[in-house]
C-alpha cells in the first residue's frame, strides 16, 4: 500500500502539500501511368499512396498555469510536492519494471488512476503523477483522459483536443497514436477522451479496447501509461479499464471516502490484481514529517 502525506483534490488546489493534502505533412501522390493494356488484357488502375503522417506537433503547456493550480513544475526545484509524488512513483516504477529481486507485473506500465467518488482529487493526481514520472531519465508518459463524461485533462494542461480513445475504439481505421497531443514537457504525451457516445461502456468492453490500449503500451518500450479514470462508484469505465492495466492507483480522501466506498471501489476494479491507495488530504497534527522543507523551498 501507499501512502504518503496530504496532497489536494483537483477542485481546490493550495499552496501548501499539507494544506492541500495532496509536430508536417510529407504529403505525397503517387500514381503510375495508365499502360497500353494487351489485346485481351485488362488496363493497370494507377495506384495511389495514402499521405505518411509526420510527427504530432508540439503543443506548450503553460508552466505558470500549473504552478498556479498548485501542480509540480517541470524542471523546477524540489519541494513538498515533489518530494510526495516521487515516493509514490518509486513503487510504481518498482512494480513495472520490476526490482534487482522482483519480476515486473504483467501490464505493469498501463496504471489506473481512479477513485470511489467525485471530487477527491484523482485528476490533481493523475497530473502530477505523469509530470512526476516524466522527469525520469529512461521513462516517457502517456497521460489518457479515461473520464469520458466528464474529462479534465486537457483543461487542466490548458490544453485543447477533439478526438481521443473513444474515436479510435470506435473507429479501427483511425491509428490511436496519431490523436496522441505531445506536449512541450520533455517526455509528456495526452491522449484526450474523445467524443462521448451512449455505448462507451460497450465500446471499452469490446475487443478493440485490448487492441488499442496494447498497441498504446508496446510502441514505446520506455512508455507508462497512466489512466485518468471515472469515480469507479459512479461511472463504469474504469471496472472494465481495470481488467486492461496492471496497476490500478486508488485516490483516497481521508475526509470525504468512507470505509464502505472504498471497499465497494476496490472491489469494482478487482479485475487489477495490483491496488495501491493514496491518502489524499490527510492532516498530520503535531507530526515531524515535512518533505521538501530540508531543501529549503517551502515555506
Amino acid at each position: 500500500m501507499i501512502r504518503t502525506t496530504p496532497l489536494v483534490a483537483d477542485s481546490t488546489p493550495k499552496s501548501s502539500l499539507i494544506e492541500r493534502a495532496a509536430e508536417v505533412y510529407d504529403f505525397a501522390l503517387v500514381a503510375r501511368p495508365p499502360v497500353v493494356a494487351a489485346p485481351f488484357e485488362q488496363p493497370v488502375v494507377p495506384a495511389i499512396v495514402q499521405p505518411r503522417r509526420g510527427p504530432n506537433p508540439i503543443v506548450p503547456v503553460d508552466p505558470d498555469r500549473l504552478r498556479e493550480a498548485g501542480f509540480i513544475i517541470p524542471d523546477g526545484p524540489p519541494g513538498t510536492l515533489v518530494e510526495e509524488f516521487r515516493l509514490v512513483k518509486r513503487q510504481l516504477i518498482l512494480n513495472a519494471n520490476g526490482g534487482a529481486k522482483g519480476q515486473p507485473i504483467e501490464h505493469g506500465r498501463m496504471i489506473l488512476v481512479c477513485s470511489a467518488q467525485p471530487n477527491e482529487g484523482k485528476t490533481f493526481c493523475a497530473v502530477n503523477l505523469a509530470l512526476s514520472l516524466a522527469s525520469e531519465r529512461d521513462t516517457e508518459v502517456l497521460l489518457v483522459d479515461a473520464d469520458v463524461a466528464k474529462p479534465e485533462v486537457l483543461s487542466t494542461l490548458g490544453l485543447e483536443g477533439d478526438a481521443g480513445l473513444m474515436d479510435a475504439l470506435a473507429d479501427p481505421t483511425i491509428d490511436v497514436e496519431s490523436l496522441v497531443i505531445r506536449t512541450n514537457i520533455a517526455k509528456l504525451s495526452v491522449l484526450p477522451a474523445g467524443k462521448a457516445a451512449h455505448d462507451d461502456n460497450e465500446l471499452l468492453a469490446s475487443a478493440r479496447t485490448k487492441v488499442v490500449l496494447e498497441s498504446l503500451a508496446t510502441s514505446n518500450p520506455n512508455r507508462i501509461v497512466i489512466f485518468d479514470s471515472a469515480p469507479a462508484l459512479a461511472a463504469s469505465p474504469a471496472s472494465v479499464l481495470a481488467l486492461h492495466v496492471g496497476q490500478v492507483l486508488m485516490i483516497v480522501r481521508a475526509d470525504r471516502t468512507t470505509e464502505a466506498e472504498l471497499k465497494d471501489a476496490i472491489a469494482l476494479v478487482d479485475g487489477c490484481e495490483n491496488i495501491s491507495l493514496l491518502l489524499n488530504a490527510a492532516s498530520f497534527a503535531g507530526g515531524t514529517r515535512s518533505f521538501g522543507s530540508y531543501y529549503g523551498h517551502d515555506k
